[in-house]
């Protein structure tokens, strides 16, 4: 198993995030949204929008991407082919990693079952 997060995991261009914007399904949590839209591909994608309104300082909003995105590494297999882009709710720079990753552990289950339920529907 690779747990590595590679160029083929993150969303790059701005078609890709323009693409994810365009008819979504979504789920969110008190600090965060996630839009996330099949890829037809074997695995998922993420890409990130902290806004500078939500986050201040950088160093925070640095912070957070890591912490998103080591927890999307350790998780990535369980995800099934979406794109995903997260946004912020608020201001989270004082929120605990603890709780970031108790928050984001169920969004991830979330999208699961959300993806399986559209797919069935589809079928």
């Amino acid at each position: 198993m690779n747990l590595k997060f590679g160029r083929e995991l993150r969303l790059l261009t701005p078609g890709q995030f323009d693409n994810v914007f365009q008819q979504p399904f979504r789920v969110s949590s008190p600090l965060f949204t996630i839009l996330a839209k099949s890829n037809n591909l074997p695995h998922a994608r993420l890409g990130l929008t902290i806004a500078k309104k939500r986050v201040k300082l950088a160093v925070q909003r640095n912070r957070i991407k890591r912490f998103v995105r080591n927890n999307f590494r350790l998780h990535q297999h369980e995800l099934p082919g979406v794109d995903l882009v997260l946004m912020v709710k608020g201001d989270i720079s004082n929120t605990e990693n603890s709780e970031l990753q108790k928050q984001l552990e169920k969004l991830w289950r979330k999208i699961v079952r959300q993806h399986t339920a559209l797919q069935s529907a589809v079928r």
